[in-house]
């Protein structure tokens, strides 16, 4: 018997590519393709096999919902990873953590089999003495300061919890490096559109990218023989901000951490960046994370590396 699965951010850049991949490649491993997102599908999405419904994570009528389909399996990627002009922090909360917690019990109360959930690499957080390499035993500090990295420290504390609460709900955790492919448009390629990309004076910055059929690949393994466990998702190797810059033919802006704090301390409160000060953290101290335990535990090899994945969205980016 396939399983019964729903997923939630469906109709976003990740959860829009897992329901294709689901319909046109892997149809033998569901019986049931639920999609759910809080917007409406695309037209040219109904009728390829997944059932579409309009709901938000964080709806009491969620458990209902996947009580009524008998749902088994839930992949769950809803999440604000790049919040709008009007969002605030108590929204994002709301979705990233409320949301999660909110679904979780739905799965429990519903006797959901198996939880896919995409987390970040930004869980670790921007440090100045984080490691070369960061493996899955290294402690979780998402920095208070960005929303995101925090919220994806507190759910993964969360999902800690429901292990031990709950251990007949598998778990299969992906903490995911930067996502890139073609036509990808996030804050991170908003940085190396830049006519001068912006370089911290005196950090390497290394980016760690992963091509995001690659991440897909990782989401229909775990509904499968994909063995439960917590993973770094990153191809292999790092592109540092001056390797990137060379590539795009750009020459980057080195600005002193001291200089560019106060710039944008000034900046964001006239509303002439949407960063603050704290997002120079972001750009010195980049969480580079290893993918040994994705390879040889969970027995998937990303087909691209980190410089390949890049190769792959600035040649899109180019046309």
């Amino acid at each position: 018997m396939g399983r019964r699965i729903l997923v939630t951010g469906a109709a976003g850049y990740l959860g829009s590519q897992l329901v294709t991949a689901l319909e046109q490649e892997h149809r033998d491993t569901w019986d049931l393709l639920v999609a759910t997102d809080v917007r409406d599908p695309p037209a040219r999405r109904i009728g390829f096999g997944a059932i579409w419904e309009r709901i938000d994570v964080r709806a009491a009528e969620l458990a209902e919902l996947m009580a009524r389909r008998r749902v088994d399996t839930v992949v769950h990627l809803a999440s604000i990873v790049t919040p709008g002009k009007d969002s605030s922090r108590e929204f994002e909360y709301s979705v990233d953590v409320l949301g999660t917690r909110n679904l979780l019990e739905a799965a429990v109360r519903t006797g959901v089999r198996r939880l896919v959930i995409t987390s970040s690499g930004a869980a670790y957080g921007y440090h100045p003495d984080n490691p070369d390499w960061l493996t899955e035993d290294h402690s979780l500090r998402g920095n208070p300061e960005f929303a995101y990295s925090d919220h994806k420290r507190l759910v993964e504390e969360m999902l800690a919890e429901y292990r031990e609460r709950h251990p007949a709900l598998e778990q299969v955790v992906f903490r995911v490096g930067t996502i890139l492919g073609e036509g990808t448009s996030n804050q991170i390629t908003a940085l190396f559109e830049r006519a001068r990309p912006i370089m911290v004076t005196g950090a390497a910055s290394p980016f760690v990218f992963v091509w995001d059929q690659d991440v897909v690949g990782c989401l229909v393994r775990a509904l499968s023989a994909g063995p439960p466990g917590i993973y770094n998702v990153a191809g292999d190797g790092t592109m540092t901000m001056a390797e990137i810059a060379a590539r795009m033919g750009k020459r980057p802006r080195r600005v002193p951490a001291r200089l560019l704090r106060a710039v944008l301390a000034v900046l964001r409160p006239l509303g002439l960046s949407p960063y603050g000060p704290e997002q120079v953290g972001f750009l010195q101290y980049r969480p580079v994370l290893e993918n040994r335990r994705l390879k040889a535990e969970f027995g998937y090899v990303p087909r691209k590396t980190s410089r390949e994945a890049f190769e792959t969205w600035w040649s899109a980016a180019t046309r």
